[in-house]
């Protein structure tokens, strides 16, 4: 019974020592999503002439780029909505590819591969060329 009771304590570590370096590999991965999106929304804002620092602010940020793309900031309301949110916030990623020169693959960028389609506007060489839907 006791190397019973003992094989059950060492799978459990075992198992306790797997879920925690999951975690914490789980933990690295979304920390560099995070950056990331921060940079590329970062340098996206400061090329439309908008703070960079937006970026870092929950909500605000949404308020910035609706007015980078030319939208009344009350939309902010309609991302409050359930199911509204998604056609708002794919026109609203639509007028922010449009007001940088681009189309429907940088749409589909933006609503699909969200960190990596800020980090190709800002960092890329996409110029800001006004509101798009003004």
């Amino acid at each position: 019974m006791n190397d019973l009771v003992f094989a059950l304590a060492q799978q459990s570590t075992g198992n306790a020592a797997a879920s925690a370096a999951f975690g914490a590999l789980f933990l690295i991965v979304w920390l560099f999503i995070l950056v990331l999106v921060i940079a590329g929304m970062w340098k996206t804002f400061a090329k439309a002439g908008q703070p960079g620092w937006a970026a870092i602010i929950p909500i605000f940020n949404l308020y910035i780029i609706l007015k980078i793309a030319g939208r009344p900031g009350w939309w902010l309301l309609l991302l409050l909505i359930p199911i509204v949110n998604f056609i708002v916030a794919i026109i609203m990623y639509h007028d922010l590819a449009r007001s940088f020169g681009h189309g429907i693959l940088m749409t589909l960028g933006l609503v699909f591969l969200t960190p990596v389609a800020f980090c190709v506007i800002g960092f890329g060489g996409s110029q800001y060329q006004g509101p798009a839907a003004a």
